[in-house]
């Protein structure tokens, strides 16, 4: 059923039936200053006047205000309506948009307005479309790579489940990096991420990496949601089996009381562990801290990961 004219639709229809989970006042080294800078507004207004969405604004990403300060934004394709219903996510959940057809050239015009040696490019999840999505994410690389040969692209994808040969189509258009989330351990995937199935995420990444073995591949999970030390560690060995490259770790935050609580706030100290124990564990680049998020300082470490697979190989040269 439609909303009535005035009426704003609930951004989490499904959630609306669950008790609340109070917001905890959060520690202060995880506190972050409101975006106010002219370069956040300017940026801010190009997403608009090309009717994108950023899952920086939709994810509500407490980066936000410092990555658009730096004209930093990560796209997010095909529309702004996720057809999963995540406990941990932001983005709104229920009927999708339309696939806009302008949406691959105005991300290559965002992309050139800005000048982003090293772009990210995410999307909601698709399960309503036959490939998930995965044409519109290769018309973006396309026309990304005519209007800026130059920039790097990092693809951050759904998990195209039941989608036979979107993972190849993908793959086939060539960027820079392929990303995709594992979030959380295992064990809480039925409670926090109920619509994915873990070994199937798993499997994506391996597979990317076997179609086009010069290809970067990522993954990133939270923490704080009630996962053991021993579960994190687990999930670093199956990236590892799987040779994903690079590793981010950051702290879950509570969007809103309807979505799974923080058990905890994981302590700086502790982050710096979990890099060391992942690095130990032979990825190439771990990005691990309290604000760390799958596209915050991308550009800076894709850099450093193409440098470290280069002296990788240069050691093991004959």
């Amino acid at each position: 059923m439609s909303t009535p004219p005035g009426v704003t639709a609930p951004r989490h229809p499904e959630k609306l039936g669950k008790p609340d989970n109070p917001i905890g006042r959060k520690p202060a080294w995880i506190r972050v200053k409101a975006p106010v800078s002219a370069e956040y507004h300017a940026t801010r207004k190009l997403m608009r006047d090309l009717s994108l969405h950023t899952v920086c604004e939709e994810a509500a990403c407490p980066n936000i205000g410092e990555c658009w300060a730096k004209g930093h934004a990560t796209v997010m394709i095909l529309g702004a309506v996720c057809t999963r219903a995540c406990a941990f996510c932001n983005v709104a959940t229920g009927r999708p948009d339309q696939l806009d057809p302008h949406e691959p050239e105005n991300v290559a015009r965002a992309v050139g307005t800005l000048g982003l040696s090293h772009v990210v490019v995410t999307s909601v999840d698709r399960d309503d479309l036959p490939d998930g999505g995965a044409e519109q994410f290769v018309q973006v690389i396309r026309r990304i790579r005519a209007a800026a040969p130059d920039t790097t692209i990092e693809v951050l994808t759904p998990d195209f489940l039941r989608k036979d040969g979107a993972i190849e189509a993908v793959v086939r258009a060539k960027p820079d990096v392929y990303n995709h989330n594992l979030e959380t351990v295992p064990r809480l995937y039925a409670a926090i991420r109920p619509g994915a199935r873990y070994f199937h995420s798993l499997r994506l990444l391996d597979q990317a990496k076997r179609l086009d073995p010069s290809l970067f591949t990522k993954s990133g999970i939270m923490v704080g949601l009630g996962e053991t030390r021993e579960e994190v560690l687990q999930v670093m060995d199956d990236l590892r089996t799987a040779d994903v490259d690079f590793l981010t770790i950051g702290q879950y935050l509570q969007p809103t009381p309807k979505h799974a609580a923080v058990a905890r706030f994981v302590t700086p100290e502790e982050f710096d562990s979990y890099r060391a124990q992942a690095l130990a564990k032979g990825f190439l680049q771990v990005s691990a801290s309290p604000l760390t998020r799958s596209s915050y300082h991308a550009g800076d470490d894709f850099r450093a990961l193409r440098a470290a697979r280069a002296a990788k190989l240069a050691a093991t040269a004959p």
